[in-house]
């Protein structure tokens, strides 16, 4: 973001060791009145240096927002729509190989849980009893 974490913390750049031994021009050349002379003018601006920081987080933050919303897609299901559930390692079954089957289902929606997340029921009306997101369904057509 153009400025490091020490910088915006202390409002000073930080020094290695090997530059504070060894005496420099900015050492020699300070001086008590141009130290607080700096210090006040540091003062002033780290006002304005926090705010384009800020600044600069919201603008990487829309970027990050735009690139989600642009590769996300989202599925929208209606109240008795049929979906297919997706088999994970934990719940498939012992035996199973790699060639068994990725969907389970069809189950149909039950209601609505959340933000993109379903209550399903299986054809017997035998509620789940978890809710599944819709990242893990899909629509299932007769």
């Amino acid at each position: 973001m153009g400025e490091t974490p020490f910088s915006l913390v202390y409002c000073v750049e930080a020094l290695i060791p090997f530059e504070i031994g060894e005496p420099s021009t900015r050492y020699t050349q300070a001086t008590e009145e141009s130290n607080e002379e700096e210090m006040q003018i540091n003062l002033d601006l780290l006002e304005e240096r926090i705010e384009t920081t800020f600044i600069r987080m919201a603008v990487q933050k829309q970027i990050i927002e735009r690139y989600y919303n642009q590769k996300a897609h989202l599925r929208y299901f209606k109240i008795e729509d049929f979906v297919l559930k997706k088999v994970f390692q934990s719940t498939r079954a012992s035996n199973a190989g790699k060639l068994s089957p990725n969907w389970e289902g069809p189950y149909k929606i039950q209601g609505l849980a959340g933000k993109g997340a379903y209550e399903l029921e299986t054809m017997d009306d035998k509620v789940l009893p978890s809710n599944w997101n819709d990242v893990h369904l899909k629509k299932y057509y007769f």
